[in-house]
Parts: C-alpha cells; structure tokens; sequence
C-alpha cells in the first residue's frame, strides 16, 4: 500500500473522534461537521508536511483546534439562532433525570474558560495523555494538568458537588443497573 493510501485510511479511522472533540468545541453537530470538513481538505492539502511515525491524530486535533479559534475569530461572540435550536434547548424541560444531568453538565461545561474546557475535553473526553495534550495546546505539561484541574473544580462547583460521594449514579438507578447508590 502506499503513503497516500496509508495516510487517507488513518484520516477516515480518526474521524469519529474529530467529529466529537469539534462538536463539543463548537456545541454544534453542523458546525462540527463543517469543522471537520475543514481540517480533512488542510490536512489533505499539507499531507506532505506530515511526519510519518509521528502522532496523526494529535496533528489533526491541532489542525482542527486551530481551525476553530480561527472562525470564533472572524464571528466574535455572536449567538445566531435562525431555525430557533439554541432557544428550544435553553427553554427544555428534560423528561429524565440522566438528561437533565447531561444538560446541566453541557452548561456547566460552557460556562468555563475556553482553555480549561479545551483541556478537560482533550484529557478526559477525547482520551489524549497530558503530554498529546500539552502538544495539541501548545503549552507545557503543567499548564495541561493546572487547567484540567481548575476545569474540574469549577464544574464541581457550577454543578453543587461537594464531596466524591455526589458522583455516580442515584438510588433508583443503583437498583436498576445493580450497584450500590454513591454515598
């Protein structure tokens, strides 16, 4: 098999995880789509400065990242809601507990600094070492680890959790999946 054909089969196997670290960069499945369309055509077009043996998707979560600053750039801090998605999802009255959970994580999670949550995505999400991360980031070790750490305190704190035992399922679903409720 060739170069090229080597490198566009390890493009496609990672793009599943491309896909999720732009959608929760971008909190949107569009804009993550097209994000992730960006970085395919550079990466494509710059495939040559690639070094093989070296960490493709660290390359390609450092192409996409910077993509998207790039265009959070060019908007500034504009909300557009044309067909109405973000205001039906602030206005949402979840059925379940477990989606209510996940939705107050999300706002949780939007309410940090865009470095910490890039930080806590990469590490705890996307499942990058501290050093991948660090690379992505273009940072040192500890400033990965400083900002994973404040990243989870702040959502501990947005979130009302105080002590470990807050963590994991509730009672009901304890029973249901059968284990023990935290404590």
């Amino acid at each position: 098999m060739s170069e090229q054909q080597d490198f566009r089969r390890e493009l496609i196997a990672i793009i599943p995880n491309l896909r999720a670290f732009a959608a929760s960069l971008s909190g949107s499945f569009d804009r993550a789509d097209d994000l992730v369309q960006e970085t395919l055509v550079k990466a494509w077009d710059k495939q040559h400065t690639f070094q093989p043996g070296t960490n493709l998707k660290a390359w390609l979560f450092t192409i996409l990242r910077n993509e998207f600053y790039t265009q959070m750039r060019k908007k500034g801090r504009e909300v557009q809601d044309v067909d109405g998605i973000h205001a039906m999802q602030l206005a949402g009255h979840p059925e379940q507990q477990g989606h209510l959970d996940l939705q107050d994580f999300r706002k949780a999670l939007d309410m940090l600094p865009d470095d910490q949550r890039e930080a806590l995505i990469l590490i705890g999400a996307s499942g990058f070492s501290y050093e991948e991360a660090a690379e992505i980031c273009k940072c040192a070790v500890g400033t990965i680890k400083s900002r994973v750490s404040r990243a989870r305190t702040r959502i501990a704190e947005i979130l009302g959790i105080e002590g470990d035992g807050e963590y994991g399922p509730d009672s009901i679903s304890s029973q249901i999946i059968g284990v023990a409720p935290a404590a």
